[in-house]
C-alpha cells in the first residue's frame, strides 16, 4: 500500500516538472494555449469590472448635478434666482464660526438666565434686570425662536414653560404698537410656526387682541401707544402735533396678516391692510413719504424723508408682504409701491469724495441732509431680497447697488478704533464719513445684509466682513454676566444693557451668516423686523386656517427647517 501511494504521488508531480513538457511539444502548446486563454478572461473580466466603475461614478457625478440643479430651480420662486453657492460639502470654517456663535448666544442667555430672569431686558454690569418693555419678558419672547434654531432645547424647553405659566398681558401699560408687534407678536409667532406648539399661537392672540383699538381712528392709521388693559390708544407726546409715526404704523402688517392666516380670523390682516390702502390713495409717485403721518387725515406732515430711523421698516414691509404673500397677485399693489419707493430711494444715493462710499442721504423738503443712519443698513439685505423681482437689467442695477450700500456699512464699523459702529454717520466733500452719534447698543442691520448678500450671491466675502464684526463684539461687548453696548465707539467705554434684539436679531443672523442656505431658507420663510421668521403662506381670500406642513430636521444638533 505504501509503495502504491508513492507511485500515485510521483505520477502527479510529474506533470508539474517542466522537463515534462519539454519532450512533449504538443502539451507544451496546449498549456499556452489555455495560460493565454485563461488570462484574456480574467483581464477582460477586469476591464469591465473597472469600466463599471468608471460608469458608476459618471452616474453618481450626474445623479448629484441633477439633484442640485433641481435644488437651484425649487429656489426659483418666479423664475429668476440669484443663488450661486451650495450647501455642500459644507465648509469647515463655516462650522467652527457656527459654533462660536452659538457659544456666544449660550452666554448671553445664561447671563440673562442667571440675574434677569422674566425680566424685559439684562444689565450685565450690575447683574440685574430691567422692565423697559412694561414686564412683558421681551428678551424671553425675541431669544425663543434663535433658541430653537440652534437646537438649544434645554434652554427652549424652560423659556417655554415660563411662556405657559408666567406670561401676563393684563398690565396697567402704556405700550409701544410697534415695538410689542415686531417683539411679541412678531417672536410667539415665529415660535410657533418653528415648533407647532398652540401655546404660542394663543399668546400671540392674547397680546394681539390687546393692541387691536390702536388702529380705531378715522382712517385707520393707528395711533403708536396703546394700554394694554384699557385699550386706551394715543400718541406719543413728542411726535409732531400729535401725528401717528410712519414705521410704527406700516411695521405690523406681516404679524397680522399671519395671525389672521394661523387663527382664520380675517380681523388682524384687515386692520393693518387698511393702512396701507388709505396711504396709497395719495401715495406720491416718488414713492417717499415724511416721518409723520396724520390718523385722522392720513396726510403727511412736513418732516424729515429717511431710511433710517422712524422710516425704515415701513419699506422693509412692503416687500416682505410681497414675498410673504407668496408674490401672488393678491399682494402686487405691495410690490408696486416698494418699486415706487425704491425710485424715489436712488433720488437720495450719493457718493463720498475721496473714496466713492455709496450712501442714502435723508431729506427735508427740497433740502438734503448727507447723514446715514446704522438703521439705514437694512437696505442693502432688502435691495438684494428683491433685486430677482425686476427684469434683468434692472435686476443687476439693485443688485449692484445692494453691494455699494453694504460696502459702506462694513466701513461704519472698520472707521472707529473699536471697529463697532456707531449709531449715525455724516458724510463731507474730501473727508468721506465722520460718526456723530457715537454709542453702539448691538444693532443688527449690517449683519442682517451681510446675511442676504451671502445667501442671495454666495460671495463669502460677506461672511468674512460679517465675522469681523462678531469678532468686534466678542472684544469689545462681551463681558463676564453678558453683552453690553458701547457709549461711545471710539474710546470703549462700556454701558449697562443687553438689548433683546441682540439675541434676537444680530446672534441669529450671524448664526445663519455660517449655516447652510437650507437652515430657515428664503424660499419658505421671511423674517419680520426683528428677524423673526415666519412661514411663507400663499394668500386666501376666504381666510380659512391655512395647513402649515412643518418639515423638521435635525442639523448638528440644530433644527433644519
Amino acid at each position: 500500500m505504501a509503495r502504491s501511494r508513492s507511485i500515485s504521488g510521483s505520477g502527479v508531480w510529474k506533470y508539474l516538472n517542466p522537463a515534462y513538457y519539454l519532450r512533449r511539444p504538443r502539451r507544451l502548446a496546449l498549456l499556452f494555449f489555455l495560460f493565454v486563454s485563461v488570462s484574456m478572461v480574467v483581464w477582460d473580466r477586469m476591464n469591465l469590472a473597472r469600466e463599471h466603475e468608471v460608469e458608476v461614478i459618471k452616474l453618481t457625478e450626474e445623479v448629484f448635478r441633477l439633484e442640485q440643479m433641481l435644488e437651484e430651480l425649487r429656489g426659483v420662486g418666479d423664475g429668476k434666482t440669484l443663488m450661486t453657492h451650495k450647501d455642500v460639502p459644507e465648509d469647515p470654517v463655516d462650522i467652527e464660526r457656527r459654533q462660536k456663535v452659538k457659544e456666544a448666544m449660550i452666554h448671553a442667555w445664561s447671563s440673562y438666565e442667571k440675574y434677569a430672569w422674566g425680566k424685559d431686558e439684562l444689565q450685565p454690569r450690575t447683574k440685574d434686570g430691567t422692565d423697559s418693555f412694561g414686564g412683558l419678558g421681551a428678551t424671553m419672547i425675541d431669544s425663543l425662536d434663535t433658541l430653537y434654531i440652534m437646537g438649544l432645547d434645554e434652554q427652549f424647553q424652560k423659556a417655554r414653560a415660563w411662556v405657559a405659566t408666567s406670561l401676563d398681558f393684563d398690565k396697567d401699560y402704556d405700550a409701544s404698537m410697534f415695538e410689542t408687534t415686531i417683539r411679541v407678536v412678531g417672536g410667539l409667532l415665529s415660535t410657533y410656526d418653528l415648533s407647532g406648539d398652540k401655546i404660542f399661537l394663543e399668546k400671540a392672540k392674547d397680546i394681539a387682541d390687546r393692541l387691536l383699538p390702536a388702529w380705531n381712528t378715522p382712517t385707520g392709521i393707528p395711533y403708536n401707544i396703546i394700554n394694554l388693559r384699557s385699550g386706551s390708544a394715543h400718541n406719543p407726546s413728542w411726535a409732531a402735533g400729535g401725528d401717528s409715526i410712519l414705521a410704527d404704523s406700516g411695521t405690523e402688517q406681516l404679524e397680522f396678516i399671519a395671525l389672521s392666516q394661523r387663527t382664520g380670523d380675517p380681523k388682524y390682516q384687515q386692520k393693518v391692510e387698511k393702512v396701507i390702502t388709505e396711504l396709497n390713495k395719495n401715495f406720491p409717485a416718488d414713492g417717499l413719504l415724511p416721518i409723520y403721518i396724520n390718523p385722522d387725515n392720513a396726510n403727511p406732515s412736513y418732516s424729515t424723508i429717511t431710511f433710517g430711523a422712524m422710516g425704515d421698516s415701513f419699506y422693509e414691509y412692503l416687500l416682505k408682504v410681497w414675498v410673504q404673500g407668496n408674490k401672488t397677485s393678491e399682494v402686487k399693489l405691495y410690490r408696486e409701491m416698494w418699486e415706487k419707493s425704491m425710485k424715489g430711494l436712488l433720488s437720495l444715493i450719493k457718493k463720498s469724495t475721496p473714496s466713492s462710499f455709496t450712501y442714502i442721504q435723508e431729506k427735508n423738503g427740497n433740502s438734503y441732509n448727507d447723514k446715514m443712519d446704522e438703521l439705514a443698513c437694512f437696505a442693502p439685505g432688502m435691495l438684494a431680497l428683491g433685486a430677482s423681482g425686476y427684469g434683468p437689467d434692472e435686476e443687476k442695477k439693485f443688485l449692484t447697488l445692494a453691494e455699494e450700500l453694504a460696502w459702506t456699512c462694513y466701513n461704519f464699523y472698520q472707521s472707529t478704533p473699536t471697529k463697532l459702529a456707531g449709531e449715525n454717520y455724516y458724510f463731507s466733500a474730501g473727508q468721506d464719513m465722520s460718526v456723530g452719534t457715537s454709542w453702539n447698543i448691538l444693532r443688527p442691520e449690517t449683519v442682517e445684509s451681510l446675511f442676504y448678500l451671502w445667501r442671495l450671491t454666495g460671495n463669502k466675502t460677506y461672511q468674512e466682513w460679517g465675522w469681523n464684526i462678531f469678532q468686534a463684539f466678542e472684544k469689545n461687548s462681551r463681558i463676564e454676566s453678558g453683552y453690553v453696548g458701547l457709549k461711545d465707539v471710539n474710546t470703549g467705554a462700556k454701558d449697562n444693557k443687553m438689548q433683546s434684539f441682540f439675541l434676537a436679531e444680530t446672534l441669529k443672523y450671524l448664526y445663519l451668516l455660517f449655516s447652510p442656505s437650507s437652515v430657515i431658507s428664503l424660499d419658505e420663510w421671511v423674517f419680520n423686523t426683528e428677524a423673526h421668521p415666519l412661514k411663507i403662506v400663499a394668500r386666501n381670500n376666504d381666510q380659512r386656517k391655512p395647513t402649515i406642513t412643518l418639515r423638521q430636521r435635525r442639523f448638528g444638533g440644530e433644527v433644519k427647517v
